[in-house]
Formats: C-alpha cells, structure tokens, sequence
C-alpha cells in the first residue's frame, strides 16, 4: 500500500469529528475529483467482495474415488476382467460408480454463502464527484467519495456520517437486532464499542429505512465489515462430520483388513496346492465379501430418508451428514433475536401515576388483557391510561394489518407494539386517525430524541409527543392523575424516573408520552413541544417464544447446553435468558468484556458463560471455535449475515428460514422453515434416532459379512471347492442387504432417546458391544451356512445343488439377522410387527428375488445357482432359522446384566 493512502487503512473513524475524518481522508464535502477517484480506484481495487475459489466438478467426481474400499473393488474388477469373469467385474464397476455417484451428488452442493453476499451489496451508489452528485457504479467506490443516502437506498460501502436528518438504518443483517438502528454525526469516545453501537457509521449491505444523509466512504470492498465476514467465511474449513470420521476410518480398517485376509489366505491355498488362478479368484471372493458394498449408498439413502422425515418436522437439511451430527450435539448456540424470540415488540406495562398495568398477549395479534393489581380491566373506562393509548396510537405511523390468520404491521416495530396494545384494548386505530387527522408533525431525531404529531380536533388542536423519558420530562409541567391535571412536582417526576428505571431493569424498552391542547388561535409550531401535560410511559420487549421454553428444558433432560449469543445489550440478554432458563448457574460476558480476557481466560469463561452480549462476527465464531476446541459436538443458530462464518464454523450451522439472509442460508447445514428454536430439539432427537439406526444396519451389514468371510475360510481350510463366486456376494451385500439396511435406517426411536447424554463422538460408530455382536453372529452365520452346504454334500448332491445351498442358507441366515438388529436389546416378539413396515416389505421382497434368482433360467446362468429339492430347502431353512433362535437367548443374557 502506498504510503500517502496507509492512513486510511485506519479502524476507529467512528471516534473522530466530521472535519478530522475529511482531513484524514483528504478529501471535502463536495467529494473527490474524478482524476483523484481513478487514482484511488488504481489503488485500492473495486469495490467488491472476492469470489471464493471453485473446485472444478470432474476434480470432486475423481476425489470419489480415493477411498482404500473403492481402491480394492477396482482392482477387484480389474481381475475378474482380465480372467474371464466379464458379469463379476461389470457388477463390482456398477457398484464402484453408483457410489462415486452418490458421494458427488453430495459434495456438489457445497455452500454459496460468499455469492449470497455478494449480492447484498448495492449494484450503484449516488456520489459527489468534481462538486456534482452522479450515478455510479458501487464497484468504483473509493475511500473519500462522499455517498449521498436517502431513504430505501442499500449502503454500498462502509461510511463515516457526516450529515444526519432523522436517519435510521436497517442493520440486522449484520448484527442481527431488528429494530433500525437511530444514526447521528456525533463521535464515539469509545474505541472498541460493538457494530450496533456506532451510530456515526454506516456499514456496506445494510438498508436505509427512514430519512436521509451523506457519509464519507472509509473502507471497501474486502475490507468493509462485510468483506470481513466474507473472508471469515473463506478461511472456515468444512469439517468432516463425526459420522464422516467414523465411517472413514472404518472404511480404512476394513480395507487393510480385507487385503491381509485375502493375500494370507490365498498364500495358504497355494501352498496347500491349490493354483494361482484358482486363489486368485478365491482371494477376489474374500475381498469382495468383506467389503460392505452397500454401505455408501445406504448410508446416503438412510440419511436422504432421514431429511424426508425432518422436513415434517419443520427442518429443512441442506447438507445429509449434518443429519447424523445434530444426533451427537451437546452445545447450541442461539441467536436471540427472532430465534429465541418473536421478533415482535410487544408492550408489557402500561404506567400513569400510581397505577402500573400489565398487558398479555404477544406480538402483533391484537389478543390481551389488561390487568391492575391482578384484576382484568378495561383501560379505556379510565382516562389517564385512554389518553395514553389513544396518544401512542396517534403519533404513529405504523399500520397494523391482518394477513389471512395472522397478524403483521407496516412500519417501524416500536410503533407496531404501541398500535397494538391500543387494539388490543378496542381502539378502532382508522377512525380515531380520521376523527383527529394529523395536519403537521415534527420527526424524530437522534439529536432530540423525541417525535411530535399535531391533531386537528373539533375545534381546537393538540401536539403529542412520544420519546426518552428525560425528554419528554423536560417538555412537561404538568402530569395526568386520574382524570385531573396536577403540576408537575419534583417528586412526581422522580417517581416516573424510578418506575421507567424498574422497568428498564426488566429489559424492557420505556417510552415517554406527552399532550398539549391549545385553542386554535393560540397555537404555533415554536410551543407544540412547550408546557406539555405528563401522560404516562409504556414498557415493551420482544417476547420470547412461548414453545422455546419447553425447548430449553428439553435441551437440559437430553445433556444439551443452550448459550445465549446476541448483538443487543447485556441487561436485555440477560432478562430473556432468565426468563428462558438459558441462564441458571452460568455468567454473563458483553463484547467489550470478552476483548478484555486474555486467550488462557476466554478459554476458560466459554465452560461457565450461558450469555454473550452486544457480540460481534468475530466474536462469534472465537466462541464457537472455543467451544469446539473443548471437545464440544456445537449447533450454532442464526439468521444474519453476522451469523454465517459462525454458522459454517460450527459442527452444525442452523439458519431460519423466514427471517433468516441467504447468506446465513448458504452457510448453514440445515435451515428450520419455521424459524422455531423447538425445531431445534425435534431435529436432535431425529439425528440420535438416525445414528442409532445407521448403527443398526453397520452392525447388521458387518455381522453377515463375518457370517460370509468365516464361512468362506472353513471351506478353503477343509479343501473344500469355493460354494460362491463374487456376483453371488455382491448379490447378497449390495441388493440383499442393501434392501434390509435401509429398512433399518427407518426404524422407529427407542423410548427414552431423548433423556439420555449426547454420545461420546471418540468411542467411534463400532463400541465394544456392537463389535462383539458382529463376532458371535458372525461365527454362528457361518456355522449354520457351512452346517447346511457340508450337509448338502454328503446327501451326495451336485456340486452346483451344495453351492445353491450354501447360497441360500446364507442369505435366509441373514435375513433373520436383519429381525434381530432392530435392536441389540429387546427380543423381537416384544417389539411391535408392524412398527416398521420396511423391514416387512425389504424381507419380502429379499425373499422374491432370492426365489428368482435360483428358478429363473438366465438368472441362474449369471448367477452360477440351480433348482434344489424340497429336501434341500428344508435343511437350509432349519440351519438358517438357528440364527434367531441363539441370538434371542444371547438377547435374554444380555438384559439380566444390563
């Protein structure tokens, strides 16, 4: 960067004075020339966000097939092709690519959350150039272009204010808190103070929703606080879900497992005189049947079935390992704007002297009470708190309106609480609006704080005013008691103060509201704001969702800490989570605090803090990356642009789908189209039920594999001839079993899921139970298929009738493996029959193309079986059913030590 323009490179614009920002950026309020523009342009570079680096479609196709399991299946092929065997070695490539395939299919959908922002940014940008206002585009912004705002326009880079009339922006797609932001010119002494606290700037991305004013351009394209969030968004890695580890993993030990079985045994073959051609076919049969060819597609289906079921339940998953890991969450990170709460002011407490009233109801339905002391009352059968709601409701600009069953509100949501309660109370808001129609008014401003309306009566007229307690004080000397006008005493006015302090230390926002009535001679805009009466204040908050509650608790019974993370302020934060039950035993960080800790100390307040406040994007994903260090499995919600490098941070990102940005959206593994926390929960419990079932059927696949591999070695130490061949096994592995393990994958939650810890991501998807069950069923798989073909052969059947023996046997042996695994606990006669329909439908189907495949002639021809005798078909189904029968008794064991 060249020396003369470093200086810019600057990050506290907010805490110097208009003129000093100008200076520094040696420019002036009638902006740069255009000569001195290029040279800046030349410099800095357009005003853009960098695009992420794309990874070309064929390099993740061909990273498909990298894997140790895909490796073997290839060479496998390779063999059984160069030795003849054409059918085998085109059924295992089928194979090889379906699951290529279906791996892709899901990589390709990786995020597009820096293109999503991209597009936020405004396309052109209104500037003083050479002393004229033009039409540019926002690409060719450069520090020191004095940007021309008005109300609707989008901000096209990051500004220093150094005009403001009664402006108001947008901000919540950056920090996330949806009530638009008052701004001013005034500097802020406070040289770390959050995003949402710098009221002298404005911010690329972010949208003007009231008045107007100009801002000196201070940071572009990448450096803006949007090209920060941008390039956290680059430099946060994808994580490989625990699921993806564990699957990994597995992949790798089966695949060294598989290659040192097949060359020792082939080896022993040979020695033993068997030739090289024959254990070469023999050693590709082993491979083949310890390889679990399946499991790829099963998982990604089970996992497909699984969004399916969600998708019912509110939560729409963009990325399928993501399934898995909300299973294994035992941290959740939440926005609280609009996640944990409604995103709906709503007026809590009414106040006129002496008498405090509580208004229920929530958000904009027009649906409440109005309690005194606990007693319902109706507030316009008493003066003071009518006026107060006829005065809110009149200086106001917002509409309330009902849109098919619900309610909404066009306008600011401050004003929409205030419409609202007067609703709420029976106040017809049009014909009150039309009976004293409004003739002038005097806007809010930053500087004065308070908004004044002027009515015209039927004879005379009356200013209202709405604001800051202290101001609004300030303007009265008189106050409202009952039905009389009393002056406005020291100690009445304290007692206001007081009672908007009580109500402010419940996070509720207070306002102030005030009447003058003047004859129609006697009034002038100069006293409109003069010798006001007092009327009262309103207290009012964004509620909570009534079902989060439920959700919290439920996240505690289930082992799952819920964190509070929000841009607002720290006794706002702190409120709703108590009210939540979010914070109990934990503390309570701001932002400003958390930049005071050193390293070792955050590292040590993230397992004690429940609430961070007034948080910036930065701050968010140091929490969750703190968090995660600590072995934690972390869901991170939200649905601002602030969010979305936490979002793709966290081990499982959760965007809303209503209020949330498409840049939130893109980052997130999973969106809730309802924007409902409690979604959250519902999902988790879907996620524990998936991987409890993709353990069913791993465990079910493994098992029969064993069965088929132990089965296989007796027959090659016994010299006996090989009774499979390797079509025959990537029959049973990849159709017979596929079929069954997807059934698996959709059975039913076992009763309490949800009152159990999160599992132990480290102990792996095999533990030493599951391993163990593999071993014993797959020994006793492999006794009664070699009990059955040995059987066969001393019948003195045909070698081809003993190899369809042992074929079937060792299919049926499976198939009532697939019954016992739908749970590793409970005996299947106590589980209901039809609880899961899939497994019903894959068992007979399974059955059906046995049956095909040994009595249909082609059928038989590729699959090397024949036609056996009624005989046959009973030893095979007497051996098979030993299977149910001994694992039921192991079953019964295994409970009495449990």
């Amino acid at each position: 960067m060249d020396s003369i323009y470093s200086k810019f490179l600057r990050e506290d614009w907010h805490t110097l004075l208009t003129a000093d920002t100008l200076k520094e950026l040696d420019t002036s309020r009638s902006g740069l020339s255009s000569d001195e523009a290029q040279k800046r342009l030349a410099e800095f570079g357009p005003n853009e966000l960098e695009a992420e680096a794309k990874v070309s479609p064929w390099l993740l196709l061909l990273g498909q097939f990298k894997s140790l399991l895909i490796i073997i299946l290839v060479i496998a092929a390779a063999i059984s092709w160069g030795m003849g065997d054409f059918v085998e070695a085109i059924a295992i490539i089928i194979i090889v690519l379906l699951a290529g395939v279906l791996g892709f299919v899901q990589e390709f959908q990786a995020g597009k959350a820096i293109e999503s922002l991209r597009k936020m940014a405004s396309p052109h940008a209104h500037v003083l150039r050479n002393g004229e206002e033009i039409n540019i585009n926002a690409a060719d912004l450069v520090p020191g272009d004095i940007v021309i705002l008005k109300t609707g326009d989008k901000i096209p880079a990051d500004g220093r204010l150094v005009e403001s009339l009664n402006l108001r922006i947008e901000e919540a797609s950056l920090t996330g808190e949806s009530v638009p932001v008052e701004k001013s010119i005034e500097k802020i002494d406070d040289l770390i103070s959050p995003l949402g606290d710098r009221k002298n700037m404005v911010f690329m991305g972010t949208a003007i929703s009231y008045g107007r004013g100009k801002a000196v351009v201070t940071a572009t394209g990448m450096r803006t606080e949007f090209g920060k969030i941008a390039g956290m968004l680059q430099s946060t890695e994808n994580r490989k879900t625990p699921l993806q580890e564990n699957l990994d993993e597995l992949g790798k030990k089966i695949g060294l497992f598989a290659i040192v079985l097949a060359s020792v045994m082939s080896v022993i073959g040979w020695l033993r005189g068997e030739t090289l051609v024959k254990m070469f076919t023999w050693g590709v049969a082993l491979a083949v049947a310890v390889i679990p060819e399946a499991l790829p597609a099963v998982v990604t289906i089970s996992l497909a079935l699984g969004v399916r079921r969600m998708v019912k339940r509110r939560a729409l998953i963009r990325k399928l390992p993501a399934v898995e890991t909300l299973g294994a969450t035992n941290v959740i990170c939440s926005d609280k704007t609009g996640t944990l709460t409604q995103d709906e002011m709503t007026i809590r407490n009414l106040y006129s002297y002496n008498k405090l009233v509580d208004v229920t109801g929530v958000g904009y339905n027009p649906a409440g009470e109005f309690l005194l002391s606990g007693g319902k009352i109706n507030p316009l059968e008493h003066h003071d708190l009518n006026r107060l709601l006829h005065v809110s409701a009149q200086c106001n600009d917002t509409i309330l309106k009902k849109i098919g069953d619900s309610w909404d509100i066009i306008g600011d949501p401050t004003e929409g609480a205030m419409v609202t309660a007067a609703a709420k109370a029976g106040l017809d808001i049009d014909f009150i609006r039309n009976q004293n129609p409004r003739i002038d008014e005097i806007p809010f401003s930053s500087e004065t704080k308070r908004m004044t309306t002027i009515h015209k009566l039927r004879h005379n007229l009356e200013s209202y005013s709405k604001g800051a307690v202290e101001v609004i004080l300030d303007s009265c000397t008189t106050y409202l008691e009952g039905e009389n006008v009393k002056e406005l005493t020291a100690e009445v006015r304290e007692n206001f103060i007081n009672v908007a302090n009580e109500l402010s230390k419940k996070a509720l926002r207070v306002l102030a509201f005030s009447v003058h009535h003047f004859e129609s001679s006697k009034f002038s805009m100069e006293n409109a704001e003069k010798e006001m009466t007092f009327i009262g204040l309103v207290g009012m908050f964004d509620p909570p969702r009534p079902e989060v509650k439920v959700a919290i608790e439920r996240c505690f019974s289930a082992g799952i800490r819920p964190i509070m993370i929000t841009g607002d302020h720290k006794v706002t934060a702190v409120a709703v989570a108590k009210e939540l039950g979010i914070l109990q035993k934990g503390g309570a960080l701001s932002g400003v605090e958390l930049e005071q800790l050193t390293d070792a100390e955050f590292e040590k307040s993230v397992e004690t803090t429940d609430v961070y406040a007034r948080i910036s994007p930065s701050h968010k994903l140091k929490i969750v990356s703190a968090l995660m260090k600590k072995g934690n499995i972390v869901a991170m919600t939200g649905d601002g642009v602030n969010d979305a490098p936490s979002l793709k941070k966290a081990d499982i990102g959760v965007a809303m789908g209503i209020t949330g940005t498409d840049v939130s959206k893109e980052a997130a593994d999973m969106i809730l189209t309802d924007d409902n926390f409690a979604s959250i929960v519902n999902a988790v419990e879907e996620g524990r039920s998936i991987f409890e079932n993709i353990r069913k059927y791993l465990v079910f696949l493994l098992s029969g594999n064993m069965g088929t591999v132990f089965a296989l070695i007796y027959t090659l130490i016994a010299g006996l001839i090989i009774p499979l061949s390797a079509v025959q096994i990537l029959f049973i592995n990849f159709i017979m079993d596929g079929l069954m393990a997807i059934a698996l994958g959709v059975e039913p939650p076992e009763p309490g899921i949800m009152n159990k810890k999160p599992r132990n991501v480290k102990e792996g998807i095999l533990n030493r139970d599951t391993i163990f069950y593999i071993g014993f069923v797959g020994v006793i798989i492999a006794a009664v298929t070699v009990t059955a073909y040995v059987w066969a052969l001393s019948e003195g059947y045909e070698q081809k009738e003993a190899s369809t023996v042992f074929f079937l046997t060792l299919i049926f042996a499976r198939l009532f493996n697939g019954l016992n695994c739908r749970s590793l606990d409970q005996s299947i006669f106590k589980m209901p029959l039809f609880s899961n329909k899939s497994l019903l439908y894959a068992s007979f189907v399974s059955l059906g193309m046995s049956l095909a495949v040994v009595f249909i002639g082609f059928l038989q021809k590729a699959f090397h079986t024949t036609t056996i005798a009624a005989a046959e078909w009973v030893g095979l189904l007497v051996s098979a059913v030993f299977v149910l029968v001994i694992v039921e008794i192991w079953k019964i064991f295994r409970r009495k030590k449990i």
